[in-house]
């Protein structure tokens, strides 16, 4: 295995650890006095909530980390350490998400915990843009057919991504429950491929999710 695949390979196993790990924050209601098992359920709705946008944001990131490594022909000590960073963020993802989930409807705690959440965004986005960066300034990394133009195309693609997440910190404190649109907003953004000409061969598109 080359050193390419066994990076991939690392990045798949931390990011399916993330998204699994987020179904842990789901737990199963104490009926009490609380009107029955179907009202227990239904007072969840901020974990489902959280669960359901932070699995799909995840899996973007999967889509959109294997489309980039796609162009990769070849890595060195940096790309493998700029990586690294990246999946501590990912791999952090869960924690912000059961934050966000537990105290959304709890006034000052809902703000700080969707405001950690966006942090966490930032520091992800940062990631990504910080890999294509490094891409475009060594392209004999890169497929020689997607080069240093491919590279900066994404790259410019991609700066929308920390940049608003930035703005989503404030949006934070005025109004939590907001937050999550943002995010839903940003997650559809992302699902387009990051350049123009598709970061994906034809055949990686015909075999990947739907």
């Amino acid at each position: 295995m080359d050193e390419s695949k066994r990076l991939e390979a690392f990045s798949d196993g931390v990011i399916a650890i993330a998204i699994t790990l987020l179904v842990l924050d789901i737990h199963v209601p104490d009926v009490g006095h609380r009107g029955g098992l179907a009202r227990a359920l239904a007072h969840q709705w901020p974990s489902y909530a959280a669960y359901a946008l932070t699995f799909v944001v995840i899996g973007i990131m999967w889509v959109n980390h294997h489309a980039l490594f796609a162009q990769v022909v070849r890595v060195n000590r940096t790309l493998l350490l700029l990586n690294i960073m990246l999946l501590m963020g990912i791999g952090f993802l869960p924690f912000p998400t059961a934050l966000t989930a537990r105290y959304l409807r709890d006034g000052n705690n809902g703000r700080v915990a969707t405001a950690i959440y966006s942090t966490t965004m930032v520091f992800i986005g940062l990631g990504f843009l910080i890999l294509w960066w490094y891409l475009s300034r060594n392209p004999q990394l890169l497929r020689p057919e997607f080069g240093a133009r491919g590279a900066q195309a994404a790259l410019r693609r991609t700066v929308p991504g920390p940049a608003l997440y930035a703005a989503s910190i404030v949006v934070a404190v005025a109004a939590p429950v907001i937050c999550l649109a943002v995010y839903a907003a940003m997650a559809a953004y992302f699902i387009f491929p990051q350049h123009p000409h598709n970061l994906m061969e034809p055949d990686d598109i015909e075999s990947g999710p739907a």
